[in-house]
Order: structure tokens, then sequence, then C-alpha cells
């Protein structure tokens, strides 16, 4: 003989079971609506909604390493564009090669595994597209000028380009083949003025680095590297410096194994939110 609890727990049970019944037709009454009116409004898309939609799903598929040689020069830009890459694409990892163009472009050129270039200039990326290595056309995202750089306080009073030619100063510039020491012939072309540096680096940051250190009393760098530099260095423009204008371009390469993200990241530095991190260092637009 059941007892009042035992016939209460099966009444519940019944009740539940009907009670799920109930929901359950309801339920699929209403997803089969759903899946008809989603058919009818895929019937109907716009082609253009569509690729959005394909354009979508593929950024968030990205995945991968991806190997990016970048002129020294953006080595504080290209740090932080780095990381918001990688935050946008949890799947893809970037790993930055930062040197001298000259020296990038011959690594590439020589088999060095690359995914994607950004020189400081055409000329250096003009020896990589020429090779056959660059995915299509370079992309232009950036520009710069050369600045002086001085130790703070500027203790021997420089004050222009022309005050570079004092040989009792220790100036230091860029090797002619690197970008910035093309920019640096150009200008002192321009201004007449033949300078004889104690030292001629590979990169710019090189140089950069000789003034912090205290090896040098000045040298011709970019103004986003004085940017960077903070209180390390002080800048003192000169109106030659219009002279010679960098514009830096960027390319995915042929032998990149991560084809995709790779034109992703190059699409992501030459697009609005990378032309924000680099304004804010102080390069100009292309």
């Amino acid at each position: 003989m059941s007892t009042p609890a035992a016939r209460s727990a099966g009444g519940l049970a019944r009740s539940g079971r009907s009670l799920r019944t109930r929901r359950t037709g309801r339920v699929g009454l209403l997803g089969t609506v759903a899946l008809t009116l989603v058919a009818l409004t895929g019937c109907g898309a716009s082609g253009g909604d569509a690729t959005s939609a394909s354009d979508s799903s593929a950024g968030d598929e990205l995945s991968g390493s991806v190997t990016v040689f970048a002129a020294a020069s953006l080595t504080g830009s290209f740090t932080d564009l780095a990381a918001d890459f990688e935050a946008a694409h949890p799947g893809v990892s970037v790993d930055l090669n930062l040197a001298g163009s000259s020296d990038l472009a011959t690594q590439i050129v020589e088999g060095a595994p690359a995914d994607v270039f950004a020189s400081a200039d055409a000329k250096n990326m003009s020896t990589v597209v020429d090779a056959g290595l660059a995915d299509g056309d370079p992309v232009d995202f950036a520009t710069n000028v050369l600045e002086i750089a001085v130790p703070p306080g500027n203790p021997t009073g420089v004050r222009d380009l022309a005050d570079l030619a004092d040989p009792d100063l220790k100036v230091v510039v860029c090797a002619p083949a690197v970008p910035c020491g093309a920019a640096t012939t150009t200008v002192t072309e321009a201004a007449g003025v033949e300078l004889t540096p104690v030292s001629e680096e590979s990169s710019v940051t090189d140089v950069l680095g000789k003034v912090t250190s205290g090896e040098a009393d000045a040298g011709l760098v970019y103004v986003t590297d004085i940017a960077a530099a903070g209180d390390a260095v002080e800048g003192v423009p000169f109106d030659e410096s219009a002279e010679a204008v960098n514009t830096y371009p960027i390319v995915a390469l042929t032998d990149s194994r991560e084809s995709d993200a790779a034109q992703a990241f190059v699409d992501y530095v030459a697009g609005p939110d990378g032309r924000a991190v680099l304004s804010a260092a102080g390069f100009g637009s292309p």
C-alpha cells in the first residue's frame, strides 16, 4: 500500500512529465518557425552582408606565428601594434625583428624566414620587390623626418644643422646605405654642410644610443626617435629636414607560411587603428 508521500511524489512526477511534454512541443514549434525565418532572411540577404560575415569569421579564425621584419625606427610603434593585433586575434603571435632597413632587406633576399617587411624607405623595399618576394604591392603607411638629437640641456649649444660641421663636436650619423643615412646625405647637401662624423651606424637606434650614452655630442635621428626617448635627449629641429621626407612602405612576403595572418597585420598597420598609434608616436601620414 503506497504512502501519501509516495502518491504525492508520483503525482509530481506525472505532472512534471506532462509539463515537459507541453513545453517541448511549444519549443519545437518555435524552433521550426525560427529556422524558417532564418532561411527566408538568408535568401533575401545581400551579397555585401554575406561577405562581411565571411570576413568576420576569417578574422576570428586567424592563427599562427607572424614574423615581422621592421625598420629600427618603428620599434616603439610596432611593439604596441603587435600587442594590439595579438589582443584582437588571440590565435596569432607576432615576432618582431627590428634593425636597419638595408640589413633587413638583405636578410630577406638571402632567405631569412619572414612574413612581413616594413621599410623606412622605398629604396630598400624595392630590393625585396625586385627579388620577387613581395606578395602584392607595398602600401605606404607613414612618413618621418630628421631632427638633431643632443644630450639633455644641449651642453654644446647646437642650434641648427650648420653647427654640426664644427670639428670640435663629436657627431654620429647613420651609414649611407641606411634610410636615415640617405636622408642625412640629402639634407646636408641641401644645406651645403659637410659633416665629419666620428662614426656611421647601421641603424638609427644605434645613433640615438651614442648620444644617450654620452659618446656623442649630437646625432641625426628621426623626430619619432627623439619623442620616444623622452627626457634622455633633446631635439633640435632644422629647416632642411623637409628636403628628406622618408616614406615607409609595408608588404606581406611570398614565402610566408601564414599568409592570411601576415596580410591581416599589414592591413591593420595601414588601417585607422595603426595610423592612430603611428600618429601618436610622431609619424606623419603618407
